[in-house]
């Protein structure tokens, strides 16, 4: 029961800093907060994300070339040019790692306001902490597994983030429905996102990419994330923008 427990509080616990955080404020800028809070912010992403931690600035810049070129053949990740999921995993990461390193020139208007704190991410990314992170995991694993296919479940924890960001890039651009006709491929995944915390929703998103609320065209298309954020603007812990600003 504690290894379903732990796995549950770190794919929805690494899931929500993904889409608050690094989607839906680094890519997107739908909302603000103050610098302290986007420090633990940070920190809190590095917690959940462990050995997959993925950079705000890294990843803001790659999802704003996803939507500029969403399903051709300069997207970072489109089922439509790579072969296999397998295969579109490992162009993302080559171009995740590519933009984080300068290895590549990409135009101002992708990195404008992109947050970025540099030796935070040196440390987070560093292998020192990916390794660290698998040490802990592993050692929770060996505490408390009850039965060996618990184990099988490992993998999953060690890359819980690319998991995340792979259900959406791959899956949401080939299965699901459409609200919109739009020139690209995106899909609403599921009708109830119970799983992915509102990012199922991705045509909507791919139409409304400036809207903090990814559900809410259909009745029973309720984002848990924007949710939360709507209480997080409420307490004043962010700042939520008016969509179209």
């Amino acid at each position: 029961m504690a290894i379903i427990v732990f796995i549950l509080v770190l794919w929805y616990g690494g899931l929500f800093f993904q889409t608050f955080f690094l989607h839906r404020y680094a890519a997107h800028q739908t909302f603000t907060m103050s610098e302290s809070m986007e420090k633990i912010t940070y920190v809190l992403t590095w917690v959940f994300q462990g050995s997959s931690y993925l950079s705000a600035y890294g990843y803001g810049i790659m999802h704003r070339l996803h939507h500029a070129y969403a399903d051709t053949d300069k997207d970072p990740h489109s089922p439509k040019y790579d072969k296999s999921l397998f295969a579109m995993m490992w162009k993302t990461k080559r171009v995740y790692q590519d933009i984080n390193k300068g290895r590549i020139q990409v135009d101002e208007k992708f990195t404008a306001n992109v947050p970025r704190w540099k030796n935070f991410d040196l440390f987070a990314s560093s292998i020192i902490s990916r390794m660290l992170w698998a040490v802990g995991y592993v050692a929770f694993f060996y505490y408390f597994t009850t039965a060996w296919w618990q184990w099988l479940l490992l993998p999953v924890v060690f890359l819980m983030a690319p998991i995340h960001g792979a259900i959406i890039n791959w899956f949401a651009h080939i299965y699901g429905y459409m609200n919109f006709k739009l020139k690209d491929t995106s899909k609403n995944f599921l009708p109830f996102d119970f799983l992915m915390l509102g990012e199922a929703y991705h045509n909507n998103h791919h139409k409304r990419s400036n809207n903090p609320n990814f559900g809410g065209v259909r009745w029973h298309e309720v984002d848990p994330t924007y949710i939360i954020m709507k209480i997080l603007n409420r307490l004043g812990i962010i700042h939520l923008k008016k969509v179209g600003t």
